[in-house]
This record gives C-alpha cells, sequence and structure tokens, in this order.
C-alpha cells in the first residue's frame, strides 16, 4: 500500500484547492493512504475531504523556522514509514522536516533553493498553469506529464448531524432562509468590502424575508460588529463565535453566500453554495472560487488588481465604489 504525506498549505483558501490534487492521487492509487501535515487552524478543511486518511498537526506558524523543533517532528514522522511527501509550500523550511523524516520521494516545485531538499523537484510553466488550483494538481501526476482538465471542483462534506449540534449550540435555527455574509479576509483590508456596504445588504435581506449570519474568524469581530451595528441588528455576527469546522456547518445551511475573496470563499465554493465573490485588489485568474454557482463581482478599475494588502493609492475605489445594489442585482440572477 502507498502513503503518501501533504505538507499542506497555511492558507484555509489554498488547502480547500488542494483537494483536486488529492482526489487524482486517490484515482491512479485507489488503495494509497494520503495523510496531510498542516498547521491546526487549517486542518479542519482537510478533515472534510474524504480522500484524507489523517492529518497531523504541526505547530509551526506562519514564518517560523525553529529548526530544533522541525528535526523532532521529522524524527516522529520518520517512523510512519511514508513512501511519497508532495510539498505544496514553495518555501525551503517547508522542505526540511520532509528531508530529515527521510522520506524517499519528495516532490514540489522548485521554489527557492529547494534542489536536493526535495528529490523530484520540478520547474513550474505558470503561462501553461495560470490557476493555483491547476499547479497544485498537477504534482498528482508523474514528472513530465500534462494536467488532466478539466480539474474537478473542490468537495468537502458537512451532514444533517454535524450541522444540527452546530445550531443547537448557537441557538440558532433555520425558520427562514440564510443568507451567510462572510465579511472578513486574512490578507488584509484592500480585499474587504467597507463595513457600512455589507450592513446596507444585511438590512435589505432581512426587509425581504432572510435571517443573515455574519461568519468569520476572531480577527473579523470588529469588523462583524460594525456592520451588526451599522446595520441596526438586521444579523446576527457569529464572527468569532464558531471554530472553522463550526463555520463550515453554518455555510452548509445558507441559501446563499456573500464574501470577499477569503478563505471562506473557498469553503462556501467547495460546499456547493450559490455565492457572490467580491474581488478588489486580488484576480480571479489566479485563485476563482472553484464552483459553477458562484458570481465574481468586481469592478476591474484600471489600478486594479494591484494584490496589496493596503491601498497603495489611498482611497480604495474597488471596493468603496462597488455597491450594495450591485450586490443585490448579482443575487438576483441566482436561481431560486
Amino acid at each position: 500500500m502507498t502513503k503518501i504525506l501533504i505538507i499542506s498549505p497555511a492558507w484555509v483558501g489554498d488547502a480547500v484547492m488542494a483537494q483536486p490534487l488529492f482526489m487524482r492521487l486517490k484515482q491512479r492509487f485507489p488503495d494509497a493512504t494520503i495523510d496531510a501535515y498542516a498547521p491546526p487552524w487549517v486542518a479542519p478543511v482537510l478533515r472534510r475531504m474524504p480522500e484524507i486518511n489523517a492529518v497531523i498537526d504541526h505547530p509551526f506558524g506562519h514564518g517560523q523556522l525553529r529548526f530544533f523543533d522541525r528535526l523532532k517532528a521529522a524524527r516522529e514522522l520518520r517512523s510512519r514509514q511514508y513512501d511519497q511527501v508532495i510539498v505544496l509550500p514553495n518555501s525551503l523550511k517547508s522542505t526540511l522536516i520532509p528531508f530529515f523524516a527521510r522520506i524517499p520521494l519528495r516532490s514540489g516545485f522548485i521554489g527557492e533553493f529547494r534542489y536536493g531538499w526535495l528529490n523530484d523537484a520540478r520547474p513550474l510553466d505558470e503561462a501553461a498553469y495560470p490557476l493555483m488550483v491547476e499547479r497544485f494538481a498537477l504534482l498528482a501526476e508523474p514528472r513530465g506529464r500534462a494536467l488532466a482538465r478539466p480539474v474537478p471542483h473542490p468537495r468537502l462534506r458537512s451532514n444533517e448531524t454535524q450541522q444540527a449540534a452546530t445550531l443547537a449550540k448557537l441557538g440558532l435555527a433555520l425558520a427562514q432562509p440564510v443568507i451567510a455574509l462572510c465579511p472578513g479576509a486574512e490578507y488584509g483590508p484592500a480585499k474587504r468590502w467597507p463595513a457600512a456596504h455589507f450592513a446596507s445588504l444585511a438590512q435589505t435581506l432581512q426587509q425581504r424575508g432572510y435571517q443573515v449570519w455574519l461568519i468569520g474568524s476572531n480577527k473579523d469581530q470588529a469588523i462583524g460588529a460594525s456592520i451588526a451595528q451599522l446595520s441596526n441588528h438586521a444579523c446576527r455576527n457569529l464572527c468569532g463565535q464558531t471554530s472553522l469546522d463550526e463555520a463550515v456547518d453554518l455555510l452548509g445551511c445558507a441559501t446563499t453566500v456573500v464574501t470577499n475573496d477569503s478563505g471562506l470563499m473557498h469553503v462556501a465554493a467547495a460546499l456547493d453554495k450559490p455565492l457572490v465573490a467580491i474581488y478588489g485588489s486580488s484576480s480571479p485568474d489566479f485563485t476563482p472560487p472553484l464552483s459553477d454557482k458562484a458570481r465574481i463581482v468586481s469592478l476591474n478599475l484600471s489600478c486594479s488588481p494591484c494584490f496589496k494588502r493596503e491601498c497603495p493609492l489611498g482611497h480604495l475605489n474597488c471596493l468603496t465604489q462597488l455597491s450594495p445594489d450591485r450586490l443585490l442585482a448579482e443575487l438576483d440572477q441566482i436561481p431560486g
């Protein structure tokens, strides 16, 4: 039996976009055991993927080297006797644990000075593979073989039992249809639609008979509170009140999702939810929501996408000029 270890990305959205890689590995090696080595804030979405056997939590935060801790982690992994590791982050430090764990086949893209650390270090033709999901999926193929297209969409699991438990914990019910708003974006404010716009949208949706939930992490508590206040509490602010597992199940309960370009956008798409995705400083040309039910909204200004965390021009027009009426028009185009 083939045993494969995946060194996971450290971002929720990237981890979701890695699932087609796992699907392809299962096609090639039906009896393979696929484990993922991932930070704890990403692990919940990996555990929602049927292709993943186990998720091994690692304690390394963004940018942390902690060389001797990595040596210790490598010794622990060595006993699991993996046949192959696929390293998805492009950093040098992400190759250290697989190398010291003595995993025989260590695959990944060349990245920063990774020759030797990876013995299956592959060049990447970025023009041929413009989407992140394609780049990840390509690593499931033997070296030199082209990617089979179309790449399947990610699909996360969220069943009625899990959803009911989360609803009960939070005192929520589904007597009215739910529209979930995801106002956060881990990357920075240049990806966040203004709180006042979300509040205006929430008020209109409430008037139309929807219950509106704000879903996000602890870091989104402030913007969630602002939206709730500006909307005269037309929405339930759940930002920071849920684990990622619970957020997945809340999104699974939603009729529709409105979201910034964020990890939760990719989660909603992988749950096959109709969604409207808002793009400001970033571009759907690299990391679009992977769903046939997604509608993408962008003003496509001459200054965007700039891919900056904060607006370099100081005005954030790519988001402030995107009106709530425009989002309502997009929502009205969603069937049902």
